[in-house]
């Protein structure tokens, strides 16, 4: 299915992902048919606004479209959300917002766009991709979130908000089946213990075959997935200004395929696994096969606590966030693409995350709005020992090992002030004093693995905004901002030649329009975008190297529509156009597989790596265009209702690496969702399907010395669900 076609996107004007009308808990399928188009709610300032009435690119998705979308991993909302991606290199996975993003693995080094769960900060890039459980809404705000939202915001910020416990007693359940013995189970249960103590608890269990076939030994199993998650949570009214939420959720995850990769195949059809001699019945080239001999896999446990006290004070709420992550993953990934044996590497990541976080905004109804607040983290990352085994051994050896303590301590304001009934200032700051301490790593510059001991790495940041905002009516908003925003300051621990790596840095452009009525939303961005001392992965001398090696311009024009047609039928609509290119990148890292048997020694048939200018080239991971159509129609059936609903994602053509070497075409993924849920509205059947068109693309082009691997989507998938309310 090719999308040329897609000129019904440039018909209708560069519109992002679809807000829908109506509220559905994906777990208690509860619906609020009180809610309506020109009442979106989002808290994109850290307060509770109309979406119409707030100046930033903001795309929400509520339930109901996660549910159309089959989205069950965060990850899935970027076939919702034009402009937004998520890229990977094996199951390190890093969203990318208008462009912005990183490609860096290294202990401490964070993503450029913040990933907030009912308030709490996550900064590990091994449990981007969770699972979605009891989730009422998600907002992806887009361009630097450097003022309220802080440090590693260049990119944008995404928003997940969960369901809060009720003292109406409701409980669902569900099971589904589909391709590759996909099965799953969940359940959710709230209730009130007493007249001010509600609790909620959910469990979600998932297994299945995966898609992946070994083309060595036959194996139909190798992507054999178990997954299953609990989350509880006990709110505690302990009077009429004051509540207490305690949330306690765990994760374990074994899952290799995200760690699953073969051959990338050159333009000119060559495989570029490692080494040259190796039979092709050894390498795997085509979609979802793989070629090895050595068990990849994934697995992440999880143990989060955290704590959100409210208080409502006479002038202001006062909120605070409390919370504690342990997150231990292993990965075991074949960097040779072959099952040749050349190098098998394992990959353990031990993090422990404390974030505190004091937050005061004032009561609506006053000109004068305002949110200030303190914020603290510490993660603590080790990467420690990576361990490989080479040319076949049946031995682990040590190979590599980091560790890093990253503190910020920051303080931030943001002023909104109504000069007349229809014109509107806001300005905002942040002061953070970013620190790096405990680093070391292990190196091999002078021989054996030696430990290295960094001195302390100290930034100081200030972000400020600035905001001027009018009113037509009051249906509708114009506004132009100014912003900034930064990814902080890091050491270099992935290689011999450890340092310092400086803050990138990223100011921002943009005006935009808004208009939300009654059955109908339009929202419309235009922006600009300097961006400054990119940390980049390099090459040097046969070993990595992170730098701040480029700078970059990026400017775009995205927008979104939802249009409810008749009361039963409901369209969205989005698009996203980015025009981002490196300005001066003259050390590139471009791969060449090394050929000469004197040069090369036992790095024959490998890769080494050649800097390339790449001034003027497109950034990596970032298409020009991508759009999103969403459809809904629903009628009355057998005394009960049926929804047809469908979700069409389109992206142009993009680069997996900053040399241009490693290109993926342009694709379309459409699902599809019809649900029928009976007159007493206690059950509903589903039959869905994924990726219905089978479209063939790759999720990631993972470059080694030992060999370049490339990552597949899943294929076509249909299931089958039933859900049961009580």
């Amino acid at each position: 299915m090719k999308m040329d076609a897609l000129a019904w996107v440039g018909a209708v004007a560069l519109l992002p992902a679809p807000t829908l009308a109506q509220t559905t808990n994906t777990a208690t399928g509860a619906t609020d048919d009180s809610s309506v188009i020109d009442q979106v709610v989002v808290t994109a300032q850290r307060r509770s606004e109309r979406s119409v009435d707030v100046p930033i690119s903001v795309t929400a998705i509520d339930a109901d479209a996660l549910s159309a979308a089959n989205t069950e991993e965060l990850a899935d909302i970027a076939k919702l959300t034009p402009g937004l991606s998520f890229p990977r290199s094996g199951p390190f996975v890093q969203p990318t917002i208008r462009g912005v993003g990183t490609a860096i693995l290294s202990s401490g080094s964070g993503s450029n766009v913040g990933i907030y769960t009912d308030g709490f900060y996550s900064t590990n890039p091994l449990n981007v991709d969770f699972q979605l459980l009891n989730i009422e809404s998600i907002q992806v705000l887009k361009g630097p979130q450097g003022t309220l939202f802080g440090r590693n915001t260049t990119g944008g910020a995404i928003l997940v908000t969960t369901a809060e416990p009720s003292h109406d007693t409701k409980a669902v359940a569900e099971a589904s089946y589909g391709s590759y013995d996909a099965q799953g189970y969940q359940g959710y249960l709230t209730t009130g213990l007493s007249d001010n103590v509600a609790a909620d608890i959910q469990a979600l269990y998932r297994t299945g075959d995966g898609f992946a076939r070994n083309i060595v030994t036959g194996s139909k199993d190798d992507g054999e997935y178990e997954n299953w998650a609990v989350r509880a949570g006990l709110k505690i009214d302990a009077s009429d200004t004051v509540s207490f939420l305690f949330r306690y959720s765990h994760q374990d995850t074994n899952d290799p395929t995200s760690s699953m990769s073969n051959a990338f195949v050159a333009p000119n059809g060559e495989p570029l696994n490692g080494g040259i001699g190796v039979p092709s019945s050894l390498v795997a080239t085509e979609p979802n096969r793989i070629a090895n001999t050595d068990a990849e896999l994934f697995t992440l446990e999880s143990d989060i606590f955290q704590l959100t006290s409210t208080f409502e004070l006479d002038f202001a709420t006062l909120t605070s966030y409390t919370q504690y992550r342990r997150e231990d993953a292993v990965s075991q990934l074949d960097l040779d693409q072959s099952g040749a044996k050349i190098l098998l590497l394992s990959i353990p990541v031990k993090d422990r995350t404390v974030t505190q976080e004091f937050l005061l905004a004032s009561e609506p109804g006053s000109r004068l709005q305002w949110t200030t607040g303190l914020f603290y983290m510490r993660f603590d990352d080790l990467w420690n020992p990576i361990l490989g085994q080479l040319g076949g051994s049946p031995v682990w050896a040590p190979t590599a090992g980091s560790r890093s303590v990253s503190e910020t301590i920051a303080g931030f304001a943001d002023v909104t002030y109504e000069v007349t009934p229809k014109f509107f200032v806001t300005a905002g700051a942040r002061y953070g004093r970013d620190s790096v301490t405990d680093a070391w790593v292990l190196s091999s510059a002078t021989g054996p693995l030696t430990r290295v001991d960094l001195p302390k790495l100290e930034d100081d940041r200030a972000t400020p905004r600035v905001v001027l905002r009018y009113e037509p009516d009051d249906n509708s908003s114009i506004y132009t901002s100014y912003t900034q925003g930064y990814k902080a300051a890091i050491f270099d621990l992935g290689g011999n030649n450890p340092g310092a790596v400086d803050p990138e840095k990223l100011t921002s452009y943009e005006v935009g329009y808004k208009r939300s009525i009654s059955g109908f939303s339009l929202d419309v961005a235009a922006y600009y975008y300097d961006y400054k001392d990119l940390q980049i992965s390099i090459y040097t001398g046969g070993t990595a190297q992170i730098i701040n090696a480029a700078d970059a311009r990026v400017t775009g024009v995205e927008g979104q529509l939802r249009w409810d047609l008749t009361p039963s039928l409901q369209v969205s609509l989005g698009a996203s156009y980015v025009d981002g290119e490196y300005q001066d990148f003259t050390n590139s890292p471009s791969f060449i597989r090394c050929t000469d048997p004197v040069l090369c020694g036992f790095g024959y048939g490998l890769f080494v790596n050649v800097p390339n200018d790449s001034s003027g080239f497109k950034m990596q991971n970032s298409p020009d265009f991508s759009g999103s159509l969403g459809v809904r129609y629903a009628l009355a059936l057998g005394g009960g209702e049926l929804a047809l609903s469908g979700n069409l994602y389109h992206t142009s053509k993009f680069y997996f690496d900053t040399s241009q070497q490693f290109a993926q075409d342009g694709y379309e993924l459409l699902s599809l969702r019809a649900e029928w849920t009976d007159p007493s509205n206690r059950y509903t059947f589903a039959v869905y399907g994924d990726n219905v068109t089978d479209e063939e693309y790759r999720t990631m082009a993972q470059a080694n010395a030992t060999g370049i691997g490339a990552g597949w989507g899943a294929p076509a998938t249909a299931g089958i669900s039933i859900r049961a309310r009580f």
